[in-house]
């Protein structure tokens, strides 16, 4: 059986990598906010029938001479647009919705909507998704202390932290959109990594009652490969609707599909490798029944 406290630096190391890679990237290249965030103008517009993204993509940069930020497809059959650019005045969203309507020969009725998102509510936005996670993660470490004990609340938290800069990494390396419902993808994330830590935490548990003269890094290993079935097969499960709703989900629910999925893998990692060989570190070479 592989000791995975005994090479829990292997796994320590290759974190330390990828949240480097991450971090870099996050300091020197940024995010790819998306308006919800930096402000700018939503246009809603029903093609009626389908269309190519790249197309509405070359129109509206021939229009407002930049690219936007984001096009989407939305409605029920994919025939509705949401188009995604920096703040345009009346004149501006007036002649782009000409260039859209002139393109796919539309009527007036067809510009469904035109809005814009300011600069502060986007900052008040970005503020209060932040908290949201702040206290998240500080009602996770009360949960974790008041069921286990501090420690052990510590590296779960950790943990968190780890699935978080992992996943905001590689969304800053693609340049992937981050919006108010990465937000939300994010606060899944946490619920669902916390609840595999759990899962082992229960186990090990467990597992120093029974075995009271054992290191507590031999009762953690032990614990780590009972859960395993478990750690393998509820997040491929899970992976597996993941994937479906990103194929053939729409763009909204792909937005949120896709860092749930990195989420559950990632989480599934951090629970197994990060969190409980941390546990491990905090609470020395000690003896099970100092957990019981």
């Amino acid at each position: 059986m592989f000791d995975v406290i005994k090479n829990k630096w292997i796994f320590f190391n290759i974190s330390i990598v990828l949240l480097l890679i991450g971090i870099i990237s996050m300091i020197f290249v940024g995010f790819n906010q998306d308006i919800d965030f930096t402000g700018g103008t939503t246009m809603y517009v029903n093609i009626g029938a389908e269309f190519n993204n790249d197309d509405v993509n070359a129109v509206v940069t021939e229009a407002i001479g930049t690219k936007p930020s984001t096009i989407q497809k939305a409605g029920a059959n994919n025939t509705e647009v949401v188009i995604k650019t920096h703040s345009l005045n009346t004149d501006e969203r007036a002649k782009l919705f000409s260039a859209v309507q002139a393109k796919y020969n539309l009527p007036q009725e067809a510009l469904l909507s035109a809005d814009n998102v300011t600069a502060t509510v986007g900052d008040e936005l970005k503020w209060n998704s932040f908290w949201q996670v702040v206290m998240a993660t500080l009602l996770i470490l009360v949960y974790i202390t008041f069921r286990f004990e501090f420690k052990s609340g510590v590296a779960a938290v950790i943990a968190l932290v780890h699935d978080t800069i992992f996943v905001l990494g590689f969304y800053s390396i693609f340049r992937l959109p981050i919006n108010t419902t990465f937000i939300a993808a994010i606060l899944t994330i946490t619920g669902y990594s916390i609840m595999d830590t759990i899962v082992i935490y229960d186990r090990i548990r467990e597992n120093s009652r029974i075995m009271k003269k054992a290191p507590f890094s031999e009762i953690i290993n032990k614990s780590i490969w009972q859960s395993a079935t478990r750690s393998i097969y509820t997040p491929i499960s899970a992976l597996i609707t993941i994937v479906v709703l990103y194929i053939v989900g729409v763009p909204a629910v792909k937005e949120f599909a896709l860092p749930i999925g990195m989420g559950i893998i990632v989480g599934t990692y951090s629970s197994n490798f990060i969190a409980s060989p941390l546990w491990d570190i905090f609470k020395g070479d000690k003896k099970a029944k100092t957990t019981a």
